[in-house]
């Protein structure tokens, strides 16, 4: 699958053309490597989002300090729901709510927040390179006093922070 997207199998690949490119791991295998990562990502992520050929709990981490990427589709790792943010805004909207309202009229549900990219699944290993704002009022903090302005996601609820035990 990885190869559709220009990785270079490890088996096929000169020593010499690993000191420059961004490794990829698999469940912790090392496959292959990739001379894009940034564009690796992007593909990867936008694939997850759709549910389109990637799973929603699979998870996908890029370690821009090892130039590594990693992915993990084993089961028994803890995911968690977030919000999407891109651009400093929430990807779900009023209309994505008044539709969970009246699901009970038009089949609208969680699963269809999740298919449609609001909603992304995030596991332990992938929230360490994440920025979570805590509520959508973090969002809306005026630039300067802003302690972050490149989140990624949002919780759901600040409660969710702690779990669901909580």
């Amino acid at each position: 699958f990885l190869e559709e997207w220009s990785m270079e199998n490890l088996e096929e690949i000169a020593p010499s053309a690993i000191a420059d490119a961004t490794k990829i791991f698999v469940n912790g295998c090392w496959v292959g490597i990739h001379r894009d990562p940034e564009q690796l990502m992007g593909t990867l992520r936008k694939l997850r989002r759709q549910m389109d050929i990637i799973v929603s709990e699979v998870s996908i981490i890029r370690d821009i300090r090892d130039r590594e990427i990693r992915i993990y589709t084993d089961a028994g790792r803890i995911c968690r729901p977030l919000l999407i943010v891109e651009n400093g805004s929430l990807l779900l909207k009023k209309r994505h709510i008044e539709n969970l309202k009246e699901r009970d009229y038009n089949n609208y549900g969680w699963q269809v927040l999740v298919s449609s990219g609001v909603v992304e699944y995030i596991d332990t290993l992938e929230e360490e390179t994440t920025m979570i704002a805590i509520s959508p009022e973090d969002l809306r903090q005026d630039k300067e006093y802003a302690y972050c302005t490149t989140y990624t996601h949002c919780e759901i609820h600040p409660a969710m922070i702690l779990g669901v035990c909580a």
